[in-house]
């Protein structure tokens, strides 16, 4: 896994949620795929995204819990590991730490 990305465009607007819980910047690549990279702050409760398109979630640093759609039981994962998130659904995440992800907008 290489630790950044070359040859990229970025957005220079962020992208703010849940107040200031996750903020991330869009990244475009020259094959016109699209990345964001973000933090999510530590959360007293989940956070719930909803998805327009398929993402996977790649942790960078840190650890959260994740229910993905409408699992009953959150998963926990940590860096160096992803998740994927179908179109058209939603995940909950949470964390106790300070989370670096990259989620792959993957439609």
């Amino acid at each position: 896994m290489s630790a950044q990305f070359d040859h990229v465009s970025v957005i220079k607007k962020s992208n703010v949620y849940f107040g200031g819980s996750c903020i991330s910047h869009t990244i475009l690549f020259e094959d016109g795929t699209k990345k964001t990279l973000g933090v999510i702050l530590p959360t007293e409760q989940p956070l719930t995204f909803e998805t327009h398109v398929p993402e996977r979630m790649e942790i960078i640093s840190g650890e959260c819990r994740v229910k993905i759609a409408n699992n009953e039981e959150a998963e926990l994962f940590r860096a160096g590991q992803s998740f994927y998130v179908p179109g058209n659904s939603t995940f909950k995440i949470e964390t106790d730490d300070v989370l670096d992800y990259v989620c792959h907008l993957e439609g």
